[in-house]
């Protein structure tokens, strides 16, 4: 069977099951450049570094600009992942960061401190995907004071067919049919605003800005400062970049292409061999992607006009199972595009450095741990801190026993040991943790005794500077 076979059966599969014309022209778009054996590299040769960026930490910007610029700002939050390798079935953003309360109710606390302090609308909408929403807006209704007129409170993520790896044909997976479909990424962010017609709205409500995050970045609150920031910057893009340290030497980079002189984002699977060394050097590309990004509307809705629904965003060729529980069951490809990709479509694209406070991410139980210690607090308007004291939040690494949820909560059955003297702890084995734990400084509790249990009030480890 021809590619062309193969893209027709995906399409037919799409039409049917009601996916937009313009989901479809993308997937087409993308179904083509992975067929052509396209790689997507960037060779260093034709990337420059960037040596500094403005920086959130130098910003001057009084009240009023930042009342002005979220007067027309909107929010959304990425709000489509499951959490699947933490063995979730369910929306990532319903999971308890304090007792009682989620992702979600924390950030429609920052939302609504943010409405009363600056007093604008400041709509949010979430971005969910076919496995999230029904659950996602259930949880919703315990906020009524959120909705904002005839705005919606969320929008449908785009899906598209698996393709089996040997031929490129959508899959057909009888025991489970609702396995056949994956979401194309968050670079799907402009085709379902489009299509859902959230873009046409907004616009027509008066809105010119978008700030767009994931659910599960706390980090990300909508920032005052840096919405009058993108405003005076008259740029269609803005995204915030982190500076790099040797943790981040395997993620993606900001760089800009010589070629045209637009900013673009370069990951691992992006890079040539011969250029691994240059990639990770975190003195040479010195930013990396905090996935925090501001979006100018009426410049996009002209660039999807310009381009029939299709930005061609870069396309990331994600090999897995159609199952992914069952590792023998059929390798498929999930193409899938990134949403700060965007960038090295626009002309004029921005980039702030923020710093750490403003990436926050949960992906695996070792980040949930950190996050419901008490080296964070929550403040009266929602954000995240560390606790006076700290500048930085402590590392932890869990051992596999603790990688599912319903295992990790076993084991913390009286939440998380206290963290605030905490620089490291590292956790081998299988051991469960009684109430009032305490870690002091780099902590290493050995696989040796486990299964076993951290008696209630343990102290572990010492003061860094005992």
């Amino acid at each position: 069977m021809s590619n062309a076979d193969g893209l027709a059966l995906a399409e037919q599969r799409m039409t049917r099951a009601g996916v937009h014309r313009n989901a479809i022209a993308v997937f087409a778009h993308s179904y083509a450049v992975l067929a052509s054996g396209e790689t997507g590299l960037l060779s260093e040769s034709d990337l420059e570094p960037i040596e500094s960026l403005p920086r959130l930490a130098d910003l001057e910007t009084d009240d009023e600009a930042a009342r002005t610029a979220l007067r027309q700002t909107a929010v959304v939050k990425l709000n489509g992942g499951l959490g699947t390798s933490m063995g979730m079935d369910r929306a990532k953003s319903l999971v308890d960061v304090r007792p009682g309360r989620t992702f979600l109710d924390v950030i429609v606390a920052q939302i609504l401190a943010l409405r009363v302090q600056y007093e604008v609308e400041l709509p949010l909408l979430l971005m969910d995907s076919f496995r999230t929403q029904t659950d996602t807006l259930a949880a919703l209704a315990a906020h009524p004071d959120l909705a904002i007129d005839d705005i919606p409170l969320d929008f449908l993520q785009n899906r598209e067919p698996k393709l089996r790896s040997s031929d490129l044909t959508p899959i057909d997976w009888p025991a489970d049919p609702e396995l056949e479909w994956c979401p194309p990424g968050h670079g799907d962010l402009y085709t379902a605003l489009d299509g859902s017609g959230v873009l046409d709205l907004l616009l027509d409500r008066g809105f010119r800005y978008l700030f767009v995050s994931n659910s599960d970045n706390l980090g990300a609150r909508p920032d005052p400062r840096l919405a009058a920031w993108f405003a005076a910057s008259g740029a269609p893009i803005g995204g915030e970049y982190c500076r790099r340290t040797e943790a981040d030497r395997k993620g993606g980079h900001l760089a800009r292409r010589r070629a045209d002189g637009r900013l673009v984002l370069r990951e691992s699977a992006q890079t040539r061999p011969q250029d691994a060394e240059a990639f990770g050097d975190v003195n040479l590309h010195r930013y990396f992607n905090s996935n925090n990004l501001w979006l100018d509307l009426p410049a996009l809705r002209r660039t999807l006009d310009a381009n029939a629904g299709v930005l061609g965003l870069p396309i990331i060729r994600n090999v897995k199972t159609v199952d992914p529980s069952d590792p023998s069951s059929p390798e498929v490809i999930q193409i899938e595009t990134a949403m700060g990709a965007a960038i090295g479509v626009f002309d004029g694209a921005v980039a702030i450095e923020v710093d750490r406070t403003r990436f926050l991410p949960v992906k695996s139980t070792s980040d949930l741990l950190v996050l419901r210690s008490d080296a964070y607090r929550l403040t009266e308007l929602g954000e995240v801190r560390l606790v006076p004291g700290r500048t930085e939040a402590p590392l932890v690494e869990l051992d596999k026993a603790y990688k599912l949820l319903p295992d990790f909560d076993a084991r913390f059955p009286f939440g998380s040991p206290s963290l605030v003297g905490a620089r490291r702890l590292t956790v081998q084995g299988d051991w469960t943790f009684g109430r009032d734990v305490s870690v002091l400084g780099v902590v290493v509790v050995p696989s040796a005794g486990s299964p076993g249990t951290i008696a209630d009030g343990a102290v572990l480890g010492a003061p860094v500077d005992a």
